[in-house]
């Protein structure tokens, strides 16, 4: 793996005009600011254009040398540190930008202060000083990017300022701050503090913790009780811990260091570094609360030589870098944070951490040499130590997209992993940096030479940079020291600096597959992480960097497709990111001729997964038969799959069945064999199909449709659409294709709805006509379905269409499949007709004698107990008592539902003949009392006012009622029911029946 790839990011520089040497400085928005030295306690303001041209925007005079300086792009205020008369003061200045228009009125108040209507209006057309007073000297100071709260470090405390705007009227809104936070902190000394969105980093000399502050919404009444609260772990109960307390011995020659402790997440409460909250802001109705929540805790140990401890190690360039969601256009004005970096440094080695969703370290970076000073971007990490400006890669964009789209690594989208080695893209030569800082694609460098250094510098040299003749600097001032510069450095455009690791990385190609992957990655993060940059959409190089995006997934998918890696798989979902067809990437990959070369596991994985899916592209005839011949010699056993695929519609099918035919001499199949028939079928061999349709029998056919479902159904633009081969079948096998459906859904690769709408489309059905062929399917469905919701779908959908043909007097437009009595014997749902039913049926003239299919299955459904009733009566609701099929189906619908006595009712009112038929069938057990309660009294009633013209009754009532009313009753029970006013000869022997069985036992 290539370490150095020397690439150029740094472009051209420029001197910045400064009057005096600078001590610290920084950058706004658009603008740098320079403190000068103690000599001069000034602050000159400095425009920055494009190219880093410069142009003075005017100074303003400070309390005395500023120690500490940043900028709020949040407000446009300035904050600093400033020191007189040995004491420190913090200062933030407001509306500083007025004094480039001239004026040169400045008002100094104090936080908080209220300002009178009058003064404020001045406030319009000069600069304002805040002076913010602190109980401890402030130590460092840090600006959210996010909403511009400040944060102050000072001895044992942090101390954060909210900004406020104070609208004093409609024209005038002034900034100004509210002391709203303490946290209380034993024992630490701040050396640099960090702060972004409520997450707080803290470096001391060799200790780092990072926290974030949770709000908690409390009532006002509550705040003063939850403000003091300790909201860290307990103390230690000696007072204190090794975390917090150095422990020191009386004896000189010894040194006690702490052991190196690393702690992530929840884990870093254990540093045992207690913080108390101490809110100052004035109760509101709803005051803010917050709790403090450990992220990071890490503690390093002094550097150890054979001569001793190197007192230099220390922690420096403490930084938060916040990554925003990718713009869209819609919600450009709406960005929020998507993920959070730390960044913090050794001497040699620096460390980059994601303290997102996960805390967990990201990066290293091992510098050649001591550090300076470093400085993290969303693109590259700068770094200067005593004779390089070095330029390392960072994986921020990586982590960023994963936490923007936890699913990001598919086979539709994929990024390059977090854990992409580190490299460094430049080592710059300068002389003597000493601190650095950055902003949108420039980098701040003061530069300040050693004496010796100075004369070296005066021999000829290379110039590493080009200089702008323009932008020399003057040295007007003689007194000045001359071995110092401070550069605006230029960084290249993304563009410009991903066509060179494109171009670059073709070095490797053919030497080291690795560092060429790696290089490509490197310009593909680059490119990610400038799309996420939130002026992306104001950006001139928008259409251009979505461009170089979408090539680099191409570049990317190339190289996995051709090299023979690992990760091989990555190369179909770069290619889908890149927007190449099939046929492009076949033109970029595949030369005539050359096929066998392109034979890859990663291009072989690309094509499969393309040809596999229902895609509308097809490729030509020439493309197609420079597939088959890669898979022929990659993959044979595929074959047969692909050709399936819609993509392969044009190929040629005599090629297609040369090709199959050599494959299936080494590995006959089913799939195979279907498969030439289907080539068979496209070249119109009803001879060579019938051949190859009589290699199997149906059954094993039926289920060779299952290792590939396209020979019978294909989807275009999401809908099934049957083939050639379907729609052969129909006409010519019509129970295979009904098989093979039903073995496709009970193995998951069709669903039901599909599966009516492939019917549909087959047999031409309009709007909601019901094919018989569907139906057909349906009812095999039913043979073999354990599912209990789709057994319980498919017994309404067949009792709906039952129903529909015969009330609609409608025959089916081909022969089913199956008879009722095929059904009944293979169908555990489809139950024997019961015997009353058939009464019913031989009684009488029904209409629907020509329909005694359809009623038999709905009788057979019915007389089964796997039917809802209670769902399916909407359903069976069209058809009425008017003849003997409505009577049947009332009947069986009240005797599934317990209503025995209304189907009693419902037969001696429309048929009694069945009336007894049904009691010895279906009154037994608990129901058998309705023979004496119900039927028999009503039989005696009905006998009775017919008389003579009811010979059915009669002979009903003589023959099964009264003789299973005297098998079961008491003989007293049983007279009590006999009609006073019947005729003794009729009941008489009954009634001798009664009293000898009573006798016998």
């Amino acid at each position: 793996m290539v370490q150095l790839y020397n690439l150029h990011p740094f472009g051209s520089q420029r001197v910045v005009p400064c009057k005096q040497e600078p001590a610290h400085f920084c950058c706004g928005q658009d603008v740098l600011f320079v403190a000068s030295t103690a000599a001069s306690c000034r602050v000159e303001v400095f425009a920055v254009h494009e190219q880093g041209r410069c142009e003075a925007l005017g100074s303003f005079a400070t309390l005395g040398p500023v120690l500490r300086m940043a900028h709020s792009s949040a407000g446009d205020y300035l904050v600093t540190i400033e020191e007189k008369s040995k004491a420190t003061f913090l200062r933030a200045y407001m509306n500083w930008r007025c004094m480039s228009a001239g004026s040169s009125r400045v008002c100094v108040r104090m936080v908080g202060h209220k300002m009178e209507e009058s003064y404020s209006e001045t406030l319009k057309e000069q600069m304002s000083v805040v002076e913010m007073p602190l109980s401890d000297p402030p130590l460092c100071i840090s600006c959210c990017p996010v909403n511009g709260d400040l944060l102050v470090g000072c001895k044992n405390k942090l101390v954060m300022f909210c900004l406020k705007y104070l609208i004093i009227n409609k024209n005038l809104t002034v900034l100004d701050f509210e002391r709203s936070l303490i946290l209380h902190i034993d024992n630490l000394i701040p050396a640099e503090v960090a702060f972004c969105a409520r997450h707080i980093a803290v470096i001391t000399e060799l200790d780092v913790l990072i926290l974030k502050l949770e709000l908690v919404q409390r009532s006002a009444d509550r705040t003063e009780q939850s403000a003091q609260g300790v909201s860290a772990p307990e103390k230690a109960v000696d007072g204190g811990s090794p975390s917090t307390h150095t422990l020191q011995l009386e004896l000189d020659e010894f040194i006690i260091c702490q052991k190196p402790v690393e702690l992530l997440g929840e884990e870093s409460k254990l540093c045992e570094i207690p913080i108390t909250l101490e809110s100052t802001e004035l109760p509101t109705e709803d005051t803010k609360c917050f709790q403090v929540q450990y992220l990071l805790f890490r503690r390093f140990a002094p550097d150890q030589s054979p001569f001793g401890f190197c007192e230099e190690t220390k922690l420096h360039s403490l930084q938060l870098l916040p990554v925003y969601q990718t713009a869209y256009e819609e919600t450009e004005n709406k960005r929020k944070l998507l993920s959070l970096f730390c960044f913090f440094s050794l001497p040699h080695i620096g460390y980059l951490y994601s303290i997102g969703k996960l805390v967990e370290l990201i990066s290293t970076y091992q510098y050649s040499e001591k550090s300076e000073q470093a400085v993290l971007t969303p693109q590259f990490l700068h770094v200067i130590t005593s004779q390089n400006l070095q330029c390392f890669t960072v994986r921020c964009s990586a982590a960023a997209a994963r936490d923007e789209d936890p699913y990001i690594d598919t086979t539709v989208k994929a990024c390059p992993p977090v854990t992409l080695d580190v490299c460094t893209l430049r080592m710059q030569l300068f002389i003597g940096p000493r601190a650095i800082c950055h902003f949108k694609n420039h980098i701040i460098l003061l530069t300040k030479a050693d004496t010796e250094d100075i004369t070296e510098r005066r021999k000829p040299a290379r110039r590493m940079l080009s200089r702008k003749a323009d932008s020399i600097k003057s040295r007007t001032n003689s007194e000045s020291e001359p071995g110092w510069n401070l550069y605006i450095i230029n960084t290249v455009s993304t563009i410009q600096l991903y066509r060179e690791m494109v171009d670059y990385s073709r070095t490797y190609e053919n030497v080291k597959t690795e560092s060429c992957i790696h290089l490509l990655s490197e310009a593909h993060l680059l490119v990610r992480a400038a799309i996420m940059d939130p002026h992306f959409l104001k950006s001139d190089e928008k259409e251009d960097l979505l461009r170089a995006f979408r090539e680099s997934c191409a570049f990317l998918g190339d190289c996995y497709s051709r090299f023979d890696t690992k990760d091989y798989h990555l190369a179909l979902p770069y290619y889908r990111m890149s927007g190449l067809s099939m046929t492009e990437v076949l033109k970029r990959l595949v030369s005539e001729g050359d096929e066998i070369q392109t034979c890859e596991r990663g291009f072989i994985f690309y094509l499969t997964h393309s040809l596999n899916e229902d895609s509308n592209e097809e490729l030509s005839k020439e493309s197609g038969n420079k597939v088959l011949q890669i898979f022929y010699l990659a993959d044979p056993v595929q074959l047969p799959h692909i050709l399936c695929s819609p993509c392969m519609r044009n190929v040629c099918p005599l090629t297609a069945v040369k090709y199959l035919q050599k494959v299936e001499k080494m590995m006959p199949s089913v799939v195979l064999t279907l498969t030439k028939a289907f080539l068979a079928l496209k070249m119109g061999d009803l001879t060579m199909y019938e051949h190859e349709m009589d290699s199997y029998k149906e059954t094993t056919l039926a289920c060779g449709f299952i290792g590939q479902p396209r020979l019978l159904q294909q989807r275009k633009e999401g809908i099934v659409m049957p083939t050639e081969f379907a729609a052969h079948l129909k006409e010519m096998q019509p129970g295979l294709l009904v098989a093979a459906t039903v073995a496709l859904h009970e193995n998951s690769k069709i669903e039901l709805e599909e599966a009516d709408t492939f019917f549909k489309m087959l047999c031409s059905s309009s709007g909601n006509t019901i094919p018989q062929l569907l139906v057909d399917f349906w009812e095999a469905l039913l043979v073999v379905s354990s599912q209990e919701e789709i057994l319980q779908e498919l017994l309404l959908r067949v009792t709906s269409q039952y129903v529909w043909r015969i009330s609609k007097k409608q025959l089916p437009e081909t022969k089913p499949l199956k008879t009722t009595e095929d059904l009944i014997n293979s169908c555990s749902h489809f139950g024997l007709i019961f015997p009353w039913v058939t009464s019913i049926e031989s009684m009488g003239c029904s209409s629907g004698k020509d329909y005694h299919e359809d009623i038999s299955r709905l009788q057979s459904l019915l007389c089964s107990q796997s039917l809802n009733i209670a769902s399916a009566l909407p359903v069976l609701e069209p058809l009425t008592e008017a003849d003997n099929v409505g009577l049947t189906i009332r009947v069986l619908c009240n005797t599934r539902l317990g209503k025995y006595e209304e189907a009693i009712d419902q037969l001696l009112k429309r048929c009694p003949d069945a009336a007894v038929f049904y009691a010895q069938h279906e009154l037994k057990g608990d129901n058998q009392a309705l023979w004496w309660n119900k039927l028999l009294p009503e039989l005696c009633k009905r006998a009775r006012l017919l008389g003579n013209d009811s010979p059915v009754l009669v002979s009903s009532l003589k023959a099964e009622a009264l003789s299973v009313v005297a098998m079961e009753l008491e003989l007293r029970d049983f007279l009590s029911l006999l009609p006073e006013d019947g005729t003794a000869a009729f009941f008489l022997p009954h009634l001798l029946h009664c009293s000898q069985r009573k006798l016998l036992t």
